[in-house]
């Protein structure tokens, strides 16, 4: 059974995921800006919203991280 460390490990490696996706957005949209002069507004919503994403995430790795080990617990 994973304890909260492990989950908060793997949420880690999501929220390091999720921000690689929202830079990858701001390269399509600063490219989009280079070739036409503006950023598509839908790719920029989608950054902002992935950004949201990565930073709830980032949320509960730290609560999770400052959940007591079931040793601390004395089980």
């Amino acid at each position: 059974m994973a304890d909260c460390s492990d989950v908060a490990s793997r949420l880690a490696d999501l929220a390091e995921e999720l921000g690689q996706l929202a830079l990858d957005r701001l390269y399509e949209a600063a490219a989009e800006t280079r070739r036409t002069g503006s950023p598509d507004p839908r790719v920029l919503a989608e950054e902002k919203l992935l950004t949201r994403a990565r930073r709830s995430v980032e949320k509960a790795v730290h609560l999770l991280e400052s959940v007591p080990s079931s040793d601390e617990y004395g089980a």
